[in-house]
């Protein structure tokens, strides 16, 4: 299982989606559906067995239903999101 990060997508509806916030942390994750993002400020790196990715703003990120990662904020992250 792999993330993706799509860089300079285009979509119109991402501001109705509720927004979620993280301080400078380190912690592991476990997604039970797959999450759509879009990333307003901050930065992180992501690491699973497949990839590891460091996620910044303007980023649309898709983390796929099922996958174990874990987050290191290096910077206060703030993202839209949605699960899909």
């Amino acid at each position: 299982m792999k993330i993706i990060i799509l860089k300079n997508k285009k979509i119109d509806d991402y501001k109705s989606w509720p927004i979620w916030e993280c301080g400078i942390s380190k912690f592991d994750w476990e997604y039970t559906q797959e999450e759509h993002c879009y990333i307003i400020k901050g930065e992180v790196t992501v690491e699973v067995v497949e990839n590891t990715v460091t996620i910044s703003p303007g980023d649309y990120v898709i983390f796929p239903k099922g996958l174990q990662c874990s987050w290191d904020v290096h910077k206060p992250i703030k993202k839209y999101y949605t699960f899909k």
